[in-house]
């Protein structure tokens, strides 16, 4: 059992929702990713999300996309993830996912890349820009090496598809709520019910609902939606605007832990 089904029964165990959070690797710096991550599950996150920065992420919108720069102009680099999670792994099972475009890690060798990934300790990838049809050989890599493959579905992808997604993934499948890029969001997304809805139709896993959260309420209402809740610019723009100093994480977290508590305050019934 991976980190991440082993977190996912704790939490059907306990009647709980899952709390999935996102940060971009290396933003502002590799040491800043530790640090954030030892604060996120303190304060009870589930999963991390780790993004890989890359020059082009098309499918983020300004708030990881300007992340993403930022740790690129701090020289991050994958060998600098890796690094990051081995530190992280002295002190934590937190389940860590790879969140990334397929660019960054075919580059070096997708083979390569999963192997060393796996030894760190991560848990698991998510590829945004992977399509299904070339899917097969990078999903047996993944499986190879013990590593979860998240999948994405969305608004738009058609009930056929789903089907076909859902069974080339494993650990949870993340249900994107709206059409579009990353980003904060004012209103709940009327799409989101139907996402979850098509994806339990074709798989047990456990459904994580994302793009747009930022207040606690909304996070409330999709935890009651879905077994887990992502957040991610949110988190993004919060922990950047207080600034990298202890005192600036403190300050970060007593925005982000109410999104935190309120998933936790969601049971199953």
């Amino acid at each position: 059992m991976s980190r991440i089904d082993q977190r996912f029964a704790e939490l059907r165990a306990r009647n709980e929702k899952g709390f999935v959070a996102y940060i971009t690797a290396g933003d502002p710096n590799i040491d800043a990713t530790v640090a954030r991550v030892k604060l996120l599950e303190a304060a009870g996150a589930d999963v991390i999300e780790l993004g890989i920065p890359f020059s082009d992420p098309l499918a983020d919108g300004t708030a990881n996309q300007r992340a993403a720069e930022r740790a690129l102009k701090a020289g991050t680099k994958l060998d600098h993830v890796l690094a990051a999670v081995r530190t992280i792994r002295e002190e934590s099972e937190i389940p860590l996912i790879f969140f990334s475009y397929l660019n960054p890690l075919f580059a070096r060798g997708f083979e390569k890349t999963a192997r060393q990934a796996a030894e760190a300790g991560v848990d698991g990838m998510l590829l945004v820009d992977m399509c299904l049809e070339e899917s097969g050989p990078f999903c047996d890599t993944l499986s190879g090496e013990g590593l979860d493959h998240v999948v994405l579905v969305t608004p738009t992808t058609p009930e056929d598809r789903v089907e076909q997604l859902v069974k080339r993934g494993s650990g949870f499948v993340y249900c994107v709520s709206r059409a579009g890029v990353t980003g904060e969001q004012a209103e709940l997304q009327k799409d989101a019910q139907s996402v979850l809805e098509r994806t339990a139709r074709h798989s047990d896993l456990p459904r994580a609902l994302g793009f747009g959260v930022s207040t606690a309420d909304q996070a409330r209402q999709y935890a009651a939606m879905s077994e887990a809740v992502v957040v991610g610019s949110f988190l993004v723009n919060t922990f950047h605007e207080a600034g990298d100093t202890p005192e600036g994480r403190t300050n970060a977290m007593t925005k982000i832990s109410p999104l935190i508590d309120a998933v936790k305050g969601v049971s199953h019934g």
